[in-house]
């Protein structure tokens, strides 16, 4: 029941990801000011919520960065954009908070980092909004790649940030 969920979700954010087109300018060279005014390609945001949705599952590993070996959360997080986006991430969530623009937590978007405190200090911790409030991360050792609630006690008294950061067209 819980993967015909994300399946659905994955399915949805793919359909509305077809309604828009993309611009022809690349996002990544505009100056910041514009970067907040301008939507990233929705068909691009679409491919890195299905790269996450195919994690799901995978086991958590420190320093991980793929299926084959397991992910820790900064790992997940830049495999997803490297096999969406064809783009390299930093392998550590301090340096990814740093990267894109800042969002509010009314203002996430699918494909969004979510940034969390969980080891008492600031971004710490990384996830990637899928949207109707969940994000998928991978937690910690002993667990795999899920999805979660923004909602839940436990990560909402934890959130430190959120970033967009726009694919390269």
């Amino acid at each position: 029941m819980r993967h015909n969920i994300l399946y659905s979700m994955a399915f949805s954010a793919l359909l509305a990801g077809c309604a828009g087109a993309p611009s022809k300018a690349p996002l990544a060279r505009q100056p910041e000011s514009m970067q907040r005014q301008a939507p990233a390609a929705h068909a691009q945001r679409s491919e890195a919520l299905l790269q996450a949705l195919l994690t799901l599952g995978v086991e958590y590993r420190n320093g991980g960065t793929a299926p084959n070996q397991g992910f820790d959360c900064s790992g997940l997080v830049a495999h997803i954009f490297r096999e969406a986006y064809g783009i390299q991430l930093p392998r550590n969530t301090l340096a990814q908070s740093e990267l894109g623009v800042p969002v509010s937590l009314a203002e996430l978007e699918p494909g969004d980092l979510v940034f969390y405190n969980t080891l008492d200090r600031p971004f710490s911790h990384v996830g990637i909004y899928l949207g109707d409030s969940r994000f998928v991360h991978a937690p910690k050792t002993g667990s795999s790649v899920r999805v979660e609630s923004l909602r839940t006690a436990y990560w909402s008294n934890r959130f430190d940030g959120a970033r967009r950061i726009y694919p390269p067209i």
